[in-house]
């Protein structure tokens, strides 16, 4: 009777020695196994691993792919107006036993990592303008930022999957000389333009106003020939009529002369009755004044 208490403590202690000999690791995780700090194991496999209870102790970490969000950080391109980058990264443990030995835990490697990609983000940005940071070029510099940044992170046991700009904005003290300075650039464009403009209508305008001298001076010599032609006519057909009839053409001329002149409403010649401007007016021989 007095052995089963001690049969029941040693099964007692066999469980638990047997419980704390086994370790799970699943999908998500890698682990290994320390002895007094010393690594003895890893396990990056998922399944069920053994350790020396009591002696060895187990450590586990990520497999999966871990984020990184950096602060805002303000870096100079190459053209001197300052930039506050906002990115972010995606990295995940490939050596664990060197990232044990460098960082030990997980936030400890993010706080080292921030450093090595802010150090990377000032270096390449650096060497561009901020023109080509905010184009559509920065897929290019992002890749060089992740690889500048993936020699050191190799150091801590970490792989820099990807490293991408959130954003990219001028500093809140610069926005008000940026947007001044753009503002001073579009006004100096339309100035160039509406310059170009005038140059462009006064060139026009002297071109139609050529032209319109030109066409002008062309019309008045054809209307020049053409009256002259008429006056060559009519002075033709006037020649004509003389010969033929004189003192038709005379009668003519005078009752012409007698509508220019006698057509007004209130017409006063001063003129000798005897004058021959009114011998059409005057009775036919023999003939009494009506």
């Amino acid at each position: 009777m007095r052995l089963i208490p001690v049969i029941i403590a040693l099964l007692a202690v066999t469980v638990f020695a047997g419980l704390s000999a086994i370790y799970i690791v699943d999908e998500r995780q890698q682990a290994i196994v320390l002895q007094f700090g010393e690594v003895k194991a890893v396990k990056t496999e998922p399944g069920i691993g053994f350790k020396v209870p009591l002696i060895q102790e187990v450590a586990f970490y990520e497999a999966r792919i871990l984020p990184l969000d950096t602060s805002p950080l303000e870096v100079t391109p190459a053209d001197e107006r300052r930039l506050v980058v906002d990115a972010f990264a995606r990295w995940r443990i490939t050596d664990v036993v060197r990232f044990r030995q460098a960082v030990q835990t997980e936030l400890a490697a993010i706080s080292r990592l921030e450093r090595i990609l802010n150090a990377s983000l000032r270096e390449v940005l650096g060497t561009v303008s901020s023109d080509q940071i905010i184009s559509a070029e920065r897929t290019t510099l992002m890749q060089r930022i992740a690889e500048d940044a993936r020699s050191d992170a190799r150091e801590l046991g970490v792989e820099i999957i990807d490293v991408r700009i959130r954003r990219a904005d001028l500093p809140v003290e610069n926005l008000r000389a940026t947007y001044d300075r753009m503002n001073a650039e579009r006004q100096r464009e339309a100035a160039d333009e509406r310059a170009r403009g005038k140059e462009a209508a006064q060139r026009i305008r002297a071109e139609a106003d050529r032209q319109a001298v030109e066409l002008t001076s062309e019309a008045n010599r054809e209307a020049d020939i053409i009256r002259g032609r008429a006056d060559a006519e009519r002075n033709r057909i006037f020649a004509d009529a003389f010969g033929r009839d004189q003192e038709f053409f005379t009668f003519y001329r005078s009752m012409a002369a007698y509508e220019k002149s006698l057509g007004g409403e209130n017409s006063t010649m001063v003129i000798t009755p005897e004058s021959e401007f009114f011998d059409y007016l005057k009775a036919p021989q023999g003939r009494p004044t009506p």
